[in-house]
C-alpha cells in the first residue's frame, strides 16, 4: 500500500480553491495507482481522502489519537469509509484522545509513509509546514501548489517556494514524476490540448454539453444535468479547461465552442 504513496496535506482553514485542488489531485493520484496519505483533519486533508475514495483508490488516514476515536467528530462517516476501503494508522493505543502535541507528532508518520509530500495550502503558521520540514529532513520530495498571492491560506506555500525548499506542481503528472522511479513516470505535455484532443468523448462530452453557453454553472448543476457523479465532474472540468473547451468564471464553468 505504501510502495507508491504520496502525502497530501494542507490547512484546516482551507479555501474552496484549495479543497478543489486537493480533491482533484487525490482523485488523479488514485487513478494512477498511488496511495494518498493524509491526516483526516477538516479542510485539505478531508478533501484529499474523499478524492482518493471517489476514484476507488487507496487512502491512509494518520490520526493524532487512538484508532478507535472518530476525530474530528464531523469526519466520523469519512473515517468509516477510510477504514473500510483503506487504512487508519495511529501510534497511540485505543482510548487515547487527541492533544495538540500529538498532531505535530503524527506529522512524522504522514511524511514517512509518503514517497513525497504535496502541500496544497498552508498559512504562515500552518501545521502543514511542520510536515514539510519533516519531509525535507527525510530527504524526500517536497511539492507545493501555488495559490493566489492575495490568499492567506497560501502564504506558507509561497514561502517554501521562495526559499527554494520545494518545487511547484500544477498537475497530477508532475506529482507522479517527482515521486516516481528515476527514468519512469516522467510528466509529458498534456494530451488534452485542443489541437490533439478534438471533440470530448463519453462522460467528458456529457459534462461539456451541460456547461452554460453564456453564463457559468456550478459543478453541482453540471453533475445533475449530465448525470455524471460530482467527483468525476470535478475531475473532468479542469481537463476540459486545459483543452480549451471550458472556462472557469465567477459563476462557475462556461462552455467554449469547439473549433
Amino acid at each position: 500500500m505504501v510502495d507508491k504513496a504520496v502525502a497530501v496535506v494542507g490547512s484546516r482553514a482551507s479555501s474552496g480553491y484549495g479543497e478543489h485542488v486537493a480533491g482533484e489531485f487525490a482523485y488523479g493520484l488514485a487513478l494512477a495507482g498511488m496511495t494518498v496519505v493524509s491526516g483526516a483533519a477538516y479542510g485539505i486533508d478531508g478533501a484529499a481522502h474523499r478524492g482518493a475514495l471517489g476514484a476507488g483508490g487507496l487512502t491512509i488516514a494518520v490520526l493524532a489519537c487512538g484508532a478507535d476515536q472518530a476525530y474530528p467528530a464531523g469526519h466520523q462517516g469519512l473515517l468509516v469509509k477510510v477504514a473500510r476501503e483503506g487504512l487508519i494508522v495511529s501510534e497511540y493505543p485505543p482510548g487515547v484522545m487527541p492533544a495538540r502535541h500529538r498532531f505535530l507528532t503524527r506529522n512524522r508518520l504522514i511524511a514517512a509513509l509518503g514517497g513525497g509530500t504535496v502541500v496544497v495550502e498552508a498559512g504562515k503558521r500552518s501545521g502543514a509546514k511542520n510536515t514539510a520540514a519533516i519531509t525535507l529532513a527525510l530527504g524526500r520530495p517536497l511539492m507545493v501548489v501555488p495559490g493566489p498571492v492575495t490568499s492567506a491560506s497560501s502564504v506558507g506555500c509561497h514561502e517554501l517556494l521562495r526559499d527554494g525548499r520545494a518545487v511547484s506542481v500544477s498537475s497530477v503528472a508532475e506529482v507522479v514524476e517527482s515521486v516516481g522511479r528515476f527514468g519512469d513516470d516522467l510528466a509529458t505535455e498534456p494530451a488534452e490540448k485542443e489541437s490533439d484532443l478534438g471533440a470530448p468523448q463519453g462522460e467528458a462530452m456529457r459534462v461539456y454539453e451541460a456547461l452554460g453557453k453564456r453564463n457559468g454553472v456550478s459543478d453541482e448543476v453540471v453533475s445533475v444535468e449530465s448525470g455524471v457523479p460530482l467527483e468525476r465532474v470535478r475531475a473532468l472540468l479542469p481537463e476540459l479547461e486545459l483543452a480549451g473547451l471550458a472556462l472557469q468564471v465567477d459563476e462557475g464553468w462556461q462552455k467554449l465552442e469547439l473549433s
